[in-house]
């Protein structure tokens, strides 16, 4: 009996962890990693966790992708050339608290054109789950419950 008590908790906590699921910043939305957006306005409604993404969406041939200090930031400076993301699709995964910038290293888009950006990371929260994620939780725990209670059932 004790070992189908450890089953259902760590199938329950299974279910639990798997709502708290990581959020993919697309960075400037449907605009995408662009010149002439303002990517200051577009971070100050959002909230970046250990966990999240950014997802960098733009043309390769026009635009890339710096992750920079503090100080390169203020002053455009970039990093060697290798450091450059510029696939197209970049996905930097947000693995440390903290403040983290982010520019173009193509022309003069940081300097004249304000191609870069600044977040906060922080701490991974823990999820408030929404009246969907709730539900969906609640009918697996419930099916989950029953499937326990038939196998305690079965070989008790």
């Amino acid at each position: 009996m004790g070992s189908s008590h450890v089953a259902f908790f760590a199938i329950s906590m299974i279910l639990v962890s798997s709502i708290a699921m990581a959020t993919d910043h697309v960075v400037g939305d449907d605009k995408g990693w662009t010149v002439d957006f303002n990517y200051t306005q577009w971070t100050q409604d959002k909230v970046f966790h250990v966990g999240d993404n950014l997802v960098f969406n733009y043309d390769n041939a026009k635009h890339n992708v710096f992750k920079v200090s503090g100080a390169s930031f203020k002053d455009c400076t970039l990093p060697p050339a290798n450091e450059a993301l510029s696939t197209g699709k970049d996905i930097i995964p947000l693995t440390t608290e903290g403040r983290k910038w982010y520019l173009c290293g193509k022309a003069d888009h940081c300097i004249a054109r304000q191609m870069k950006f600044v977040i906060n990371v922080e701490a991974q929260a823990a999820p408030a789950p929404s009246s969907a994620a709730y539900s969906v939780l609640s009918s697996v725990f419930g099916v989950t419950v029953i499937i326990m209670s038939l196998i305690t059932t079965i070989f008790a």
